[in-house]
């Protein structure tokens, strides 16, 4: 399916969904306004949050101030993370040492990793980073491990047997063979940022989206609640659409130096 064709089906199935949401709140009532918020209703509530201010600020400084948040969750993550997974992957003895503790947290949600975050750093944006970090961390772990994990055995073989210098194996051989699945981890990595940047947020934020859904919950404003959560969607979906270009052009450039 070309570009143009998709895009073509994805605001057709945008249109859909507006059309069904209107006739099932603004036009028929089958739901309330008090359980589902009407187009209305969201108009009313975007035009108040970006013109005005709600929950301490505009629309934009709260969504500056998140994504601020997960992007430097997620750049320490893949900054600590990547290099973490390459060395397990790559050698043995680091696995051997490093694993297990990294299989001991693993299991641990971001989420719970909370109230440790405040007690340590209180409740400012060093505890959110803090929680964003742990989430976009493991993925980015697993994934790298994983894709030099993947590498020909034969090929490493091969280049042993050529006397390739350990840097440049890892620079010409390793990194863009595992390179498509780092990508993966970093994608997921970013998603883990956003999902737990909310919750995150839910706790003594002055700005930000999460701080946003929380005002409204509390304020009983199911417009404004839609307003967080399409934000969030479409600063996910922008993030993620930003890190696409940066692997399409990053394997293009490995393959064209290969």
């Amino acid at each position: 399916m070309t570009n143009n064709r998709r895009l073509i089906v994805g605001f057709a199935t945008l249109a859909v969904i507006a059309a069904i949401w209107y006739v099932m709140t603004e036009a028929t009532g089958w739901i309330s306004p008090g359980r589902f918020p009407t187009p209305l209703d969201t108009w009313d509530a975007l035009s108040q949050v970006t013109f005005g201010e709600y929950a301490n600020g505009a629309l934009y400084e709260h969504a500056f101030h998140s994504v601020k948040l997960v992007l430097l969750g997620f750049m320490v993550a893949a900054g600590i993370g990547v290099p973490l997974g390459l060395l397990m992957g790559w050698n043995s003895k680091a696995e051997a040492l490093i694993n297990p503790i990294f299989l001991l947290i693993r299991p641990i949600p971001p989420l719970a990793w909370i109230p440790l975050a405040i007690l340590w750093l209180g409740l400012g944006d060093a505890a959110k980073v803090m929680v964003i970090w742990f989430a976009a961390f493991v993925p980015s772990v697993v994934n790298s491990y994983t894709g030099v994990k993947a590498i020909d055995p034969a090929v490493i073989e091969a280049v042993r047997m050529l006397g390739t210098p350990r840097w440049r194996f890892i620079r010409e051989v390793m990194i863009p063979a595992a390179l498509p699945m780092i990508f993966t981890g970093l994608r997921l990595s970013l998603q883990a940022s956003w999902t737990t940047l909310v919750a995150a947020e839910l706790v003594g934020a002055l700005y930000g989206l999460g701080r946003v859904l929380n005002v409204a919950q509390q304020d009983i404003y199911p417009g404004m609640i839609l307003v967080g959560m399409i934000s969030v969607a479409i600063l996910g979906w922008a993030t993620t659409m930003i890190l696409g270009q940066v692997e399409q052009r990053s394997l293009r450039w490995m393959q064209v130096r290969g």
